[in-house]
């Protein structure tokens, strides 16, 4: 319990140092709808869209002409050829200063790019983002002049690889248990690096690898986490494994790495020394978000796959999609498609625009896009029957691919737990006067927010929102009183509160989408309408989720649940 709360203390002193910041998010928490920070909907300016249509473009002739994403699973491999055409036609640095040799794209036009690589291949995919999204964002955002002209140009070709060093044995969704350490020289010149490294996407082939260790500190006995820029011909770098042997993305090269008094010189430091931490979880913003992109260009290419199938295919004198039992799970893969697609580009654009804090909604965009992700391609294999489950057709490869997005960045669960908290945090220090004193909650009654409503069209989806926000806050502030410090362990109430969090961030970028789509096309047709009744009836399967989450909350099974888990962990003790 005290390894625990010093662990607590020491994620806040990351998490919430500095003032306050307020956040569409956030201010859910507290039953308001910051109608500011969602509207309106982002729209690239046309010159913008224009370069960005030119990137897809020319992803997609590479895509088409050089990708197979079979042979890259069957021989569990990415072609050098592959990845040096990436670097050719500027993927692999596209979102970085042309100062460095990048293109400069907006995080927005990047994420269009990575849907296409989504739809196309799970393990291009990863290698392209652990590369570039926060393999080379890390030395963009926190590298020295010296450090980007020395390693930045051959970064952007593919001669040179990049890649991201947290995970340990006993570091992985605990980030901040790194035990790699990195000691000084005795003349101050650098750092000796001791400790091991694994699951490293590109790990065992990069040449230029952003690592987290443990310097010494002072006001802290177990030091601080730093980042530094280690490469493979220091003295003592061993690639214990190149290619580790796995269910998915079998293309990229996911190793194991370990360090034996490998001596990093001081201007390796990358950032200041003793916040590496901070710069792990910053640059994985970006990576949680092209995480969306590529679930949703997945989701959109399934979605097309399960149509075909369904049109085509005939049982009992009936096409598929004449069944109900079909049907649903074309909508549902249709609605939550739209919502992650919602999602993502509203949160590129908080990227885009220099917003100073969107950790949460970059949580939040991962855990929904990679849950939703899975359950569509499970369903896409079942539409398929027996034909889904053969290599011929490209659904259990992808079924394979997808399931390291629910693990990846961040495990769901402890991001689930992480929305939570931070949403409760915030909310628990106003309310800290109260709960010393419970009679009087009244004072923590808040009117049901109002939400803009432009055309009548979106009458009752706005009154449907705005219910839900306030009962999601009422619903957190009784579970505060009720609990207070002992919501810290209460996981599945954690787990219910930030999944409701989650739905309504997406309902509310998904109103935003459609208020922008009814204030702007004109006339009618097919597509509009089509995209219109899509995100309406997201907005009725949001609402009933989170209705059965909140229910949930005080009528559930968790008292018989822990009990029988006990017992059979007990049991093998």
């Amino acid at each position: 319990m005290e390894l625990q709360q010093k662990q607590i203390r020491q994620a806040e002193e990351l998490l919430f140092s500095g003032p306050e910041k307020a956040g569409f998010c956030k201010d859910l928490f507290f039953g308001k709808f910051r109608s500011s920070s969602i509207f309106p909907y982002p729209q690239l300016p046309a010159a913008q869209r224009a370069i960005g249509d030119e990137w897809v473009a020319k992803v997609r002739r590479f895509a088409d002409e050089h990708i197979d994403a079979d042979a890259i699973d069957r021989h569990a491999d990415i072609p050098l050829e592959v990845i040096r055409g990436l670097g050719e036609i500027g993927v692999l640095g596209a979102t970085i200063s042309p100062e460095y040799g990048g293109a400069g794209m907006s995080q927005q036009n990047y994420c269009r790019v990575m849907e296409v690589f989504g739809a196309r291949c799970g393990s291009t995919t990863v290698f392209v983002n652990a590369h570039h999204s926060i393999g080379l964002r890390a030395l963009e955002l926190f590298g020295t002049k010296q450090q980007k002209d020395r390693w930045m140009p051959l970064l952007m070709t593919g001669e040179h690889i990049a890649a991201f060093a947290l995970t340990e044995p006993e570091a992985g969704s605990d980030a901040s248990n790194v035990r790699t350490t990195a000691t000084p020289t005795a003349d101050g010149s650098g750092f000796v690096l001791n400790g091991v490294k694994r699951y490293i996407t590109n790990g065992g082939i990069a040449q230029v690898l952003t690592v987290m260790a443990r310097t010494p500190d002072p006001k802290d006995p177990d030091g601080k986490i730093t980042a530094f820029i280690v490469t493979p011909d220091m003295p003592g770098f061993e690639v214990v494994e190149e290619r580790m042997e796995k269910v998915g993305i079998r293309g990229t090269a996911t190793g194991r790495l370990a360090f034996h008094d490998m001596f990093v010189p001081r201007e390796n430091i990358l950032g200041e020394l003793g916040r590496g931490l901070k710069i792990a979880l910053t640059t994985l913003d970006f990576g949680r978000t092209t995480f969306g992109a590529s679930c949703t260009g997945a989701a959109k290419f399934l979605l097309e796959k399960a149509v075909e199938h369904a049109n085509r295919r005939k049982q009992f004198g009936r096409t598929l999609g004449e069944f109900e039992l079909v049907r649903e799970k074309i909508a549902l893969a249709a609605a939550d498609a739209y919502a992650m697609e919602a999602a993502t580009y509203h949160t590129a654009a908080l990227i885009d625009s220099g917003a100073e804090d969107y950790m949460m909604e970059t949580a939040m965009l991962k855990v929904f896009a990679s849950d939703q992700l899975w359950r569509i391609v499970n369903d896409t294999l079942q539409i398929y029957g027996g034909a889904g489950f053969f290599t011929d057709q490209p659904i259990e490869r992808m079924m394979r691919d997808a399931r390291l997005n629910l693990i990846g960045e961040g495990a769901n669960d402890v991001l689930r737990s992480f929305i939570c908290m931070v949403g409760v945090r915030h909310l628990g220090k106003q309310m800290e006067g109260i709960l010393k004193q419970p009679w009087k909650a009244y004072q923590l009654y808040r009117p049901t927010p109002e939400v803009p409503v432009t055309h009548g069209r979106l009458q009752p989806a706005a009154a449907a929102l705005a219910r839900q926000v306030g009962r999601f806050a009422r619903a957190v502030r009784n579970m505060l009183i009720r609990h207070r410090e002992g919501l810290l362990e209460k996981q599945m109430l954690q787990g219910r509160l930030g999944d409701a969090a989650t739905e309504l961030f997406m309902a509310s970028c998904v109103y935003s989408r459609l208020t922008s789509l009814l204030s702007s096309a004109d006339g009618e047709d097919a597509g509009r309408e089509r995209e219109l009744e899509t995100g309406l009836y997201y907005l009725q399967v949001a609402d009933r989720r989170n209705a059965a989450r909140l229910h949930a909350l005080k009528h559930n099974d968790d008292d018989a649940m822990n009990r029988t888990a006990e017992l059979w962990r007990a049991s093998s003790m």
